[in-house]
C-alpha cells in the first residue's frame, strides 16, 4: 500500500504565509521561508506553495520567493497562483518548483493541463479544485473561490485527468478553517473514480481527522495550513499517531 502523504500549505499574500476560514477573514501565519524550514526539520513529506492573490491581482506567482524557498528544503514543492500559461509554468519550475497547480486558469482554458502535461510529465501538474457544496450539489469555484462556476467537482476532475493532470488537491469551500474535519463524502467521491492522487485539503482540526480522511477514502495525501503553522498539531505527532492507528505514513 502506498504509504500516506502530510502536506502543510503555505497560503502567501503580500509575501507572507496567511490563513483564513471559508476562504475569508485571513490573518497573517508567519514568514515563509522560516515555516518551510520547519517543515522539513519536522518530517513533512511535501509543501505546497500558493499565491492567493495572485489571479485576482491579474499578476504572476512570486518567482523570487519560490526561489528562496526552493533552495531551503529539500522535499518535494508545488507552486500555485497566477500559473496561467506554460511559460509561467516553466517559471516556476526553473525556480525550483517539483509541480505546478493549476486552478482557475485551467477552468478557463483547459488545454493549459494538457501543455503542461505534455512538456514536463503528468507527475509535475497538480489540478487544485476550491469546491463548495451548494443546495447539495458540489460545484466548482475558480479566482481563489470567490467566482462561482458551473462545474460539477466529479466532472472536472475526471476531465483535469482526462487532460493529463497528476495530481488533484481538493479543497472544500465549506470545511476550510474550520477545523471540524474534512470533506469526507466528495473526498471519497472523487478519490474512488479518478486513477491519479487525491490531496484532501480543508478542515483538518484534530489528528482523528487525519485518520477519519485516510480510512475513510481513497485520499492519498491531506493537506493542512494553520494547525501546523500555530503548533496545534506537530508533524512529528501526527505521523507516529497514524502509525499507531495502522495507516502507513512516511517514517520520520
Amino acid at each position: 500500500m502506498l504509504k500516506k502523504r502530510i502536506i502543510p500549505c503555505l497560503d502567501i499574500a503580500n509575501g507572507r504565509t496567511v490563513k483564513g476560514v471559508n476562504f475569508v477573514d485571513i490573518r497573517d501565519a508567519g514568514d515563509p521561508i522560516e515555516l518551510a524550514k520547519r517543515y522539513v526539520e519536522e518530517g513533512a513529506d511535501e509543501l505546497v506553495f500558493l499565491d492567493i492573490t495572485a489571479t485576482l491581482e491579474k499578476r504572476k506567482t512570486l518567482v523570487a520567493l519560490v526561489t528562496q524557498i526552493a533552495s531551503a528544503i529539500n522535499i518535494p514543492f508545488t507552486v500555485g497562483g497566477g500559473i496561467n500559461s506554460l511559460e509561467d509554468a516553466k517559471a516556476v519550475i526553473l525556480a525550483g518548483a517539483d509541480k505546478v497547480s493549476i486552478n482557475s486558469a485551467a477552468i478557463k482554458y483547459p488545454q493549459l493541463i494538457t501543455e503542461v502535461s505534455n512538456y514536463f510529465g503528468n507527475q509535475c501538474v497538480v489540478v487544485a479544485m476550491d469546491v463548495k457544496n451548494t443546495q447539495g450539489n458540489w460545484k466548482v469555484f475558480s479566482h481563489g473561490g470567490k467566482t462561482s462556476t458551473e462545474l460539477d467537482a466529479l466532472e472536472w476532475a475526471l476531465e483535469a485527468e482526462r487532460r493529463g493532470a497528476g495530481e488533484i488537491l481538493l479543497t472544500s469551500m465549506n470545511n476550510d478553517g474550520t477545523k471540524n474535519g474534512f470533506a469526507i463524502e466528495i473526498t471519497n467521491t472523487i478519490s474512488e473514480v479518478v486513477n491519479i492522487p487525491v490531496i484532501a485539503s480543508g478542515g483538518a482540526g484534530t489528528m482523528a481527522h487525519f485518520k477519519e480522511v485516510f480510512q475513510e477514502t481513497k485520499a492519498g495525501a491531506a493537506l493542512a495550513a494553520s494547525i501546523f503553522h500555530f503548533g496545534e498539531i506537530p508533524i512529528p505527532q501526527l505521523k507516529t499517531y497514524l502509525q499507531n492507528q495502522k495507516i502507513p505514513v512516511r517514517c520520520l
